[in-house]
């Protein structure tokens, strides 16, 4: 016989259960963040700042660790290949988690071996040149890579980084031929412009800037629509070469591993829009040209997708490969 205790226990129990199921996941030790750059570039610098705000509201460690090489594969990689448990994640950018999938054979699908958490910033970059080159402005630049084809060589932190779409598609659009030199990351990109190795680079805010003020190198360009607020002086590309349209954005967002379940992903994304959201996060990403810029983990999803689309034709049309 049934009787009205069981009853009552039942009910308890079918209550409970559903507030079980939806209860928030926090992470049970520390967790490390992967950076398939060297240390020192925007995609470093980013996680750094990120992360000391995301540790406070997790209640865990938050480990920096750095995987350069293979413009981002390495980590990537190191990323699908984890447990999906919340202790692993990595820091992408555009050229980690749209191009390399373009002009690469991975042993991995960026869209189905990892989890897309939330964008972190959109990043503010500058082409620059040393400052001991003649040139004083982008069309005497220009001139001087249509006067001598692949004469002049402009270095990028990577195949298929931010960099190498500005000065691929300034090829296209100007009918030059130059020289690519990529490297691990941006902090060796910045030490070889400085010492005239390199010609030129698109490269972030985080890593230019301070050498821009200091005299070192000259700033000729931003390759987004409007004028930077760091150096509103610089004339966007578009301007200063009479190349309407031309724009280049870069961005980094936070991943995890395939078939992370959707309660850590939802945690973790808490964490990272609120650390953005701080004032002293976002005034740290500030100084370095790094604008927050949270979403959700679904509008992540689609805009890498979008950008997937985007790119693909002007990727093709350069011949970009990896090899």
């Amino acid at each position: 016989m049934i009787t009205r205790r069981h009853l009552a226990g039942l009910a308890a129990s079918s209550l409970a259960a559903p507030a079980l199921a939806q209860a928030p996941w926090s992470p049970t030790r520390s967790i490390r963040v992967l950076v398939g750059f060297t240390a020192g570039g925007g995609t470093d610098v980013t996680t750094r700042i990120v992360a000391g705000k995301m540790q406070t509201l997790l209640g865990q460690p938050i480990v920096v660790e750095n995987r350069p090489g293979g413009a981002g594969n390495i980590a990537s990689e190191a990323t699908v290949t984890a447990a999906p448990d919340g202790h692993t994640l990595m820091m992408g950018t555009i050229a980690s988690l749209v191009m390399n999938p373009l002009i690469s054979r991975l042993s991995f699908d960026m869209m189905t071996d990892l989890t897309p958490i939330g964008r972190s910033v959109d990043v503010t970059n500058f082409l620059v040149v040393p400052a001991d080159r003649p040139w004083r402005d982008l069309p005497a630049l220009i001139a001087a890579a249509r006067a001598q084809p692949e004469a002049v060589a402009y270095g990028s932190s990577g195949v298929g980084s931010a960099g190498h779409l500005a000065g691929a598609l300034l090829e296209q659009r100007c009918g030059i031929r130059t020289v690519h030199v990529p490297y691990r990351g941006g902090g060796q990109l910045i030490t070889d412009i400085l010492s005239g190795k390199v010609d030129y680079a698109v490269a972030t805010a985080a890593t230019t800037l301070q050498h821009v003020e200091a005299g070192r190198l000259r700033a000729l360009g931003v390759p987004t629509p409007a004028r930077s607020a760091l150096a509103p002086d610089v004339p966007t590309i578009a301007e200063a070469a009479g190349l309407p349209g031309y724009e280049v954005a870069n961005w980094y967002a936070l991943m995890g591993p395939r078939a992370m379940p959707e309660p850590i992903v939802t945690r973790l994304n808490d964490a990272l829009v609120e650390a953005l959201r701080d004032p002293e996060v976002a005034a740290g990403l500030s100084r370095h040209g790094l604008e927050p810029a949270p979403s959700s983990a679904a509008d992540l999803g689609r805009f890498m997708r979008e950008e997937t689309a985007r790119w693909g034709p002007v990727l093709r049309e350069a011949g970009a490969s990896a090899n």
